[in-house]
C-alpha cells in the first residue's frame, strides 16, 4: 500500500468500530460473506498471536502491543490486496490504523438500554461495563473516528436490533459498488 494515499486495491478496505458490544463482529462478519471481502476481527488477532503485554486485570483486557499487530496487519492488508481481495476489520478502537490503510470507517452506535443489556449477557464486570457505557454516551469511537481519518469516510451507524444491522449492510453493499465504480 503506498503511503501517499493512493490505493492499488482493486476493492476497498472497510474498518467496522464501536464501543464493545455494539454488534462489531457480526455487523463485519456479515458484510464480508454478503460481499465476498475477507473479515478480520482484530480482537482474535491479538489473542491468537498474542500481540499483548499481559492483562489488566481490573479492566480484565489484554494490554495491546501495537507495534506487533499493526506490523502484522500491514503485511495481511498487503497480501489480500495483492490477491485482489478487500477486508473487513472489526476492533473497538480505530485510532491506532493508518489512515491509508482503510476506504470507509463505520461506527457503530447502540442505545444504552441496549448496550447494557448485551454487557451484561456477556458476563461483563461492573466496572468494565460502566467504562463502556460511559464511553458510549459520551461518543469516545465516534469522535476518535472523526479525529483520525477523513470526515467523508467516516459514517455513524445504528446498531440496536437486526434490522439495523441488515440495513447497515446494504448501505455497505452499496457504497462497495460505488467504490467499485469509481476504481475500475
Amino acid at each position: 500500500m503506498s503511503d501517499d494515499g493512493e490505493t492499488d486495491r482493486k476493492r476497498p478496505n472497510i474498518l467496522v468500530t464501536g464501543t464493545p458490544g455494539v454488534g462489531k463482529t457480526s455487523t463485519a462478519s456479515l458484510i464480508a460473506e454478503t460481499l465476498g471481502l475477507k473479515h478480520v476481527n482484530v480482537g482474535d488477532l491479538i489473542r491468537e498471536h498474542k500481540f499483548h503485554d499481559g492483562r489488566d486485570d481490573a479492566l480484565d483486557t489484554y494490554i495491546l502491543d501495537e507495534d506487533k499487530l499493526l506490523d502484522f496487519m500491514e503485511g495481511a492488508l498487503q497480501e489480500c490486496a495483492d490477491d485482489g481481495r478487500g477486508v473487513v476489520a472489526d476492533y473497538h478502537s480505530c485510532e491506532l490504523f493508518p489512515e491509508r490503510w482503510f476506504d470507509l470507517i463505520l461506527v457503530l452506535r447502540a442505545e444504552t438500554t441496549v448496550l447494557y443489556d448485551r454487557l451484561t449477557a456477556r458476563g461483563y464486570n461492573e466496572k468494565k461495563r460502566s467504562e463502556n457505557l460511559e464511553a458510549e454516551i459520551m461518543q469516545v469511537v465516534l469522535d476518535e473516528a472523526k479525529e483520525s481519518y477523513d470526515a467523508e469516510i467516516v459514517q455513524e451507524l445504528p446498531s440496536n436490533t437486526v434490522e439495523d444491522m441488515e440495513s447497515n449492510v446494504e448501505r455497505c453493499r452499496q457504497w462497495v459498488e460505488q467504490w467499485n465504480a469509481n476504481n475500475s
